[in-house]
């Protein structure tokens, strides 16, 4: 696909959130739930304060670009995507469209047809049940992350709907604005970054055609920043819909924090859509199947987790939730060529940032790489229902978990990046 020609507005966004009413069916696709980092942020608290997009920002930086794209709204819209900057507006992220979280399901009951059969619902048997699964995470209650109705821990970030407005509320200019700011803050690599997020988007629009209805598309994707965006204070770009979450925090103009970092697709198969061919989600998942395939059998035996993962462990609502002991294999164990590969699967998460962000908070990465570990269960083709895969360290912990499908038949994959130290920048209260 063409990565420079990838505008918002090369897409209709006629769809709105016209939701009604119709919560019980946000149960039925709950199945589709779901050292250092180059930052020294730990424990912050938020601090109350009043949002203002003005004050001093670099030229051409994310704070600048912030301001610019606000400038751009009326008052009304102005007061919906300017909110003092909180935890509680920080963790209302979610993988579930808007449509359901906020109490609706809209006009297309999902699956059009292809409703989930009875395996789509998580049963919670199949959740991990090892001594260190982490206190609150969704598996201690049976449930998926991701649950609507506040089964995925106390955080409330998936229960809730998202804050800010939606894409299909903004003008052409106003959506030109938006791109502006979302490619700054997003990195250039072919099939990550903001190539990866436009073919997203993409593919919710193929859902919202393909059965899915109105709950669906990216005009049900949100954008909010939190908090002053400048060069002083704490701030938050955030951005997301079904199946992303885009969270980056900047402390004094720097970037300090840029997870919870969630990311799904459906359909997970190469798909056609008005005249172009996507296929979201491929890189990341083609480096994870190298790096297990990089493995002897020993290793993958050690690297082997003793449970049945339907689901991510720590999703929407399973904040500061990290497990206290690492599973699998340590990577200081292997090959100079297999810790490549797993720098390299790492990469994949952390390239979706603007490009000298993620060198920086790779750089972190790389320096805690033979203190980290890998552990999977499943097939290593990662393609199977339950197959999972997990990278945990001194401060990264991605996860990449297999599951059935929701609108369209065949599986597909949830994963989320999240950092020990500086997941929503570090703020924890």
């Amino acid at each position: 696909m063409n990565t420079t020609d990838l505008l918002l507005t090369g897409r209709p966004l006629t769809r709105r959130t016209l939701f009604a009413g119709v919560s019980g069916l946000g149960l039925l696709v709950a199945g589709c739930s779901s050292g250092s980092s180059g930052s020294t942020s730990t424990s912050a608290t938020t601090t109350a304060s009043t949002a203002t997009a003005d004050g001093e920002a670099a030229a051409g930086s994310v704070a600048a670009l912030a301001q610019a794209f606000y400038q751009t709204l009326d008052a009304d819209q102005q007061s919906t995507v300017l909110l003092d900057y909180t935890l509680a507006s920080a963790k209302r992220w979610s993988n579930l469209p808007q449509g359901l979280i906020s109490g609706g399901a809209g006009g297309g009951m999902p699956g059009g047809g292809t409703m989930p059969s009875g395996d789509a619902m998580p049963s919670g048997g199949t959740m991990p049940s090892g001594g260190t699964m982490p206190s609150g995470a969704s598996g201690e209650e049976g449930a998926p992350s991701g649950m609507p109705s506040g089964g995925a821990g106390g955080g409330g970030g998936s229960s809730q709907a998202r804050v800010g407005i939606a894409l299909s509320a903004l003008s052409d200019d106003q959506l030109a604005a938006f791109t502006t700011l979302l490619k700054a803050a997003t990195g250039t690599t072919a099939g990550l970054g903001y190539d990866e997020i436009e073919q997203q988007l993409a593919a919710d629009d193929y859902l919202a055609d393909n059965g899915g209805g109105d709950t669906y598309g990216r005009g049900n994707f949100y954008v909010a920043i939190l908090g002053s965006p400048q060069d002083s204070g704490t701030w938050e770009f955030q951005f997301g819909g079904h199946h992303m979450a885009v969270a980056n925090t900047y402390v004094d103009g720097k970037l300090v924090g840029a997870t919870p970092a969630f990311r799904g697709v459906e359909p997970f198969t190469k798909f056609e859509l008005d005249g172009e061919s996507y296929q979201p989600l491929k890189a990341k998942h083609t480096r994870f199947v190298a790096l297990l395939a990089s493995l002897s059998s020993s290793e993958l035996a050690s690297a082997k987790l003793a449970d049945t993962y339907s689901d991510l462990v720590l999703g929407p609502g399973n904040d500061w939730a990290f497990p206290t002991e690492y599973e699998g294999v340590k990577i200081s164990t292997l090959s100079a060529k297999q810790k490549k590969l797993a720098l390299a699967a790492i990469a994949g998460y952390v390239e979706d940032l603007a490009d000298s962000d993620a060198k920086t908070i790779l750089a972190g990465y790389e320096d805690d790489l033979d203190d980290t570990y890998i552990a999977w269960s499943g097939t290593q083709a990662l393609t199977a229902k339950d197959d999972y895969i997990r990278i945990d360290g001194p401060s990264v912990w991605i996860e990449f978990s297999m599951q059935n499908g929701i609108v369209l038949s065949g599986n597909h994959p949830h994963s989320v990046w999240r950092d020990r130290t500086t997941d929503y920048g570090g703020t924890k209260s």
